[in-house]
């Protein structure tokens, strides 16, 4: 329960005399703020829109990626093809019994048996459930909170807009006692320790989760308007461009035809990406290692739930070099052979097509443009999930949700992704905590009026009194510890420009 009544709070109340204690005003970039909108304005298939022709700099950027090696590029989609085929039998027959789940108890606790046969799973698959992370009543508890809170302020939009199943909500008091649940940080530290930084030296602390404030979902039974495609975030055109992802060179190995040794699992490259080059509203420009959700709902497959392809590096691979090859031979007449390795090469002349990509929306996917990733058979349903579970995703993963939700009650979740502590990620804790003193929505999403005179909203007070200390860190709203003796040096330092990041001292 909440306790004592609660209300909007004053727009600098953030600098609380607890707070005031080590607050300094950091210098931070001026930032554009983003479209109004609603989940739907990155989804080109949601929002209506058509995929448009890019413009010819995409033909040179992708001339300059394949330019002296074209051999070498053929041979490994050749390759992959041949790989592919050999997955997709296994996905056909398995199914969501590949989706790997272990017991927030066995991660707690430290079940070395159980985590180790989680890991290679994980690592695989690029999907995990973690059981009872809190308790059915507590997260049911939650739902009820948000419900009341969405009919005491029926100005909330949502999406779709008449009968909404994602809505523009970030600072419910449901939403921000999720995120700074104990149980779901050391969830967060957990998956999160499945990253490795090639780079000794980088400034990164998996142990050291920070909150990003996304969405929630109370899909109703019958809804067909949220029926969101094969798709993956954080960016769409920016995972081909030199200053995108190209900037931390994360996928070098596969434009260099080398697939094979393409690690999705190493962060230090990615510290240095760009995945929000167009200010795109709704566009992710946060690293976050797995995106996520709380369940708040028992939700079976065909209930308005969660989809997703498991096979990580080779469908990243696939949807990185598909815009390089065309077929010989089109039309059905052709079948399967269509699908042959052999009647697909290289373009001959290079076009400026990213199939599936437009600048400012998400990466999306389909069979016609994506035929041998056989997406019809490959998007396996995640298994039952019921309140208190919590699903995760690698930032890569290709993922979905049932195009029509034919279950009796609502598939409800809170979205909270797993980030680390970063310097690109505290700059953006610092936008946030903005945003959360005023209610509006995170830097990342559509702008608007938000939350700011939405009836019964936490105030800084009450949150800074009722979250643990490592809650209140994840938020930037207190100062990290960076005097523990415990901490790994790389960890301590990261620590220390956090602290200067958000104007700690």
């Amino acid at each position: 329960m909440l306790g004592s009544p609660v209300g909007a709070f004053c727009p600098r109340s953030l600098l609380t005399l607890a707070a005031r204690r080590y607050l300094a005003t950091p210098a931070t970039p001026v930032h554009q703020v983003k479209a109004a909108g609603d989940i739907s304005s990155v989804f080109p298939s949601l929002s209506g829109g058509e995929q448009p022709c890019l413009p010819p700099r995409f033909a040179d950027l992708k001339r300059r990626l394949s330019q002296g090696h074209e051999d070498r590029l053929q041979d490994s989609w050749h390759r992959l093809l041949a790989e592919l085929r050999q997955e997709t039998e296994i996905i056909r027959a398995a199914g969501s019994s590949l989706v790997p789940e272990i017991s927030f108890l066995d991660v707690k606790y430290h079940n070395v048996e159980k985590i180790t046969a989680f890991r290679d799973k994980l690592r695989k698959r690029g999907v995990a459930i973690i059981r009872g992370v809190v308790t059915v009543e507590e997260a049911m508890g939650w739902k009820e909170l948000l419900k009341r809170y969405i009919r005491s302020n029926p100005s909330t939009k949502g999406f779709p807009a008449g009968k909404p199943a994602v809505y523009e909500l970030y600072w419910s008091p449901s939403q921000i006692l999720a995120r700074a649940h104990p149980n779901l940080l050391k969830a967060q530290q957990f998956l999160m320790s499945h990253w490795h930084a090639v780079n000794k030296s980088a400034l990164i602390s998996t142990s050291h989760p920070v909150t990003y404030a996304d969405r929630l979902r109370i899909r109703p039974p019958g809804d067909a308007g949220f029926a969101l495609g094969p798709h993956v975030d954080s960016g769409s055109c920016e995972r081909w461009e030199e200053n995108g992802y190209g900037s931390g060179a994360v996928y070098d190995e596969i434009f260099d035809g080398n697939w094979e040794t393409y690690d999705p699992w190493e962060s230090s490259c990615r510290l240095l990406v760009v995945s929000d080059l167009y200010n795109s509203a709704g566009g992710c420009s946060m690293f976050r290692m797995f995106q996520g959700w709380l369940s708040l709902s028992r939700t079976s497959a065909g209930e308005g739930t969660l989809m997703i392809n498991p096979l990580l590096e080779k469908a990243t691979a696939y949807f990185l070099l598909r815009p390089f090859f065309r077929p010989r031979k089109t039309g059905e007449a052709y079948g399967s052979i269509f699908l042959e390795s052999n009647n697909w090469k290289l373009e001959e002349e290079t076009t400026s097509i990213l199939q599936g990509a437009v600048p400012s929306k998400c990466q999306e996917l389909n069979t016609v443009l994506h035929p041998h990733l056989d997406l019809e058979n490959t998007m396996v349903h995640i298994p039952l999930v019921r309140p208190g579970d919590y699903v995760a995703w690698h930032c890569d993963t290709i993922h979905a949700v049932d195009k029509i939700h034919a279950g009796q009650g609502d598939s409800s979740v809170m979205y909270i992704p797993s980030c680390p502590l970063t310097d690109a990620n505290a700059e953006y804790l610092v936008r946030q905590r903005d945003a959360f003193s005023e209610g509006l929505p995170g830097p990342d999403f559509p702008s608007g009026v938000g939350e700011g005179q939405h009836v019964g909203r936490l105030s800084t007070d009450f949150v800074m009194q009722n979250i643990d200390k490592e809650a209140q860190q994840a938020m930037g709203i207190a100062r990290f510890d960076k005097e523990r003796r415990d901490l790994p040096a790389q960890d301590r330092q990261m620590l220390e420009r956090a602290n200067e990041i958000l104007g700690f001292v």
